[in-house]
């Protein structure tokens, strides 16, 4: 499937990490969601009902990011991809980017992420 509606750069301060200082202190994370659905019937229609309100998924994935911390990024992917399957019957695939930029690894690095791609 061609169509997609793609949300980018969906960004808060999380707590999540396998480190005590980070599930204190906290850090940036930045998430991007691209949604693979037949958006047809919403080109033809104007009407919200025949796609996904992209405003209700960008308050979901930001919810995930200041709410329940875990311990892996990878974790964090997971369960915005299933949320967003669970809640949107039109989406058939879901991509999901989990940007963690300042995650403690050492050495210099410009960012860190992990990409789950999800279908039915």
């Amino acid at each position: 499937m061609s169509d997609q509606i793609i949300l980018t750069g969906i960004s808060d301060t999380g707590y999540h990490g396998v480190f005590p200082e980070e599930r204190v202190n906290g850090q940036l994370f930045i998430v991007d969601v691209t949604m693979s659905l037949d958006l047809l019937a919403a080109g033809n229609s104007d009407h919200l009902i025949n796609t996904v309100d992209y405003s209700k998924v960008a308050q979901l994935v930001h919810d995930a990011i200041i709410g329940e911390p875990f311990s892996l990024i990878e974790k964090l992917g997971e369960h915005i991809a299933l949320t967003i399957l669970d809640r949107y019957s039109l989406v058939r695939n879901v991509c999901v980017t989990v940007h963690k930029p300042d995650a403690p690894v050492g050495v210099p690095i410009a960012d860190i992420a992990i990409k789950i791609e999800r279908s039915r």
